[in-house]
């Protein structure tokens, strides 16, 4: 865990859900790799020619923007594929509850957050695909809203989907706190709004925020 700012009148916490608020290896690699493999076969291209297409162009993207990461529908964007296309493919193929199931303990810690904080989810994800994960983990009654792919159409990092999360929080971003595994993606954006942001590196992370928030607001208030 990372941490870049916690605001001292915190009100809301956005989190990302991939890789955030589960960790599974398996299911974030076929979440991307089923999309490429489709994409490879509308291309007459092997499965192999079109991963290794988009790890030459995330790679060759992040040399020429000082190492930052671009986004999956970012990267298919770049080669032809609008989003509303990418929306269409992650709400056909992407099936969370193949892989994940319910987090006792994540849901003990939202359960806790929420009653304090408007807890919202902003992904790259289509809603569909992420409140059939929200259920999967069974944490879907502690989210207020999810804005997706599908709700501002462009994909982080952007201020749209981050714009309308702290409409929809009912504060300002100086009181917002973004969750995020991945820096450029998740937190830099929301930074320079105003919020603050901590990295994770995956779920068991996010379980210690109780503890993490609790310390600060004691010391805060020292």
């Amino acid at each position: 865990m990372k941490i870049y700012k916690i605001p001292t009148e915190l009100k809301a916490i956005i989190f990302d859900i991939d890789s955030t608020l589960y960790t599974n290896a398996k299911y974030a690699f076929e979440q991307v790799d089923v999309q490429v493999r489709y994409y490879a076969s509308l291309h007459s291209m092997t499965n192999e020619e079109a991963r290794n297409m988009v790890s030459e162009y995330r790679k060759k993207w992040a040399e020429e923007h000082n190492g930052q990461k671009i986004s999956l529908g970012n990267t298919l964007k770049a080669f032809g594929v609008p989003i509303s296309e990418s929306i269409k493919w992650r709400e056909q193929l992407i099936e969370p509850a193949d892989f994940l199931s319910k987090d006792e303990k994540l849901i003990t810690t939202l359960r806790e957050l929420e009653k304090k904080y408007t807890l919202i989810c902003v992904t790259n994800n289509p809603v569909l695909p992420a409140r059939k994960t929200l259920d999967a983990l069974g944490v879907s009654p502690f989210i207020k809203d999810i804005i997706g792919l599908d709700t501002c159409g462009v994909s982080k990092p952007a201020l749209e989907p981050y714009r309308l999360a702290v409409e929809k929080c009912e504060c300002s971003a100086e009181n917002c706190i973004s969750i995020g595994d991945r820096y450029d993606i998740d937190l830099a954006l929301p930074l320079e709004m105003g919020m603050g942001a901590i990295e994770v590196s995956g779920v068991t992370d996010v379980y210690e925020l109780i503890n993490v928030f609790s310390c600060f607001f004691e010391k805060s208030n020292v």
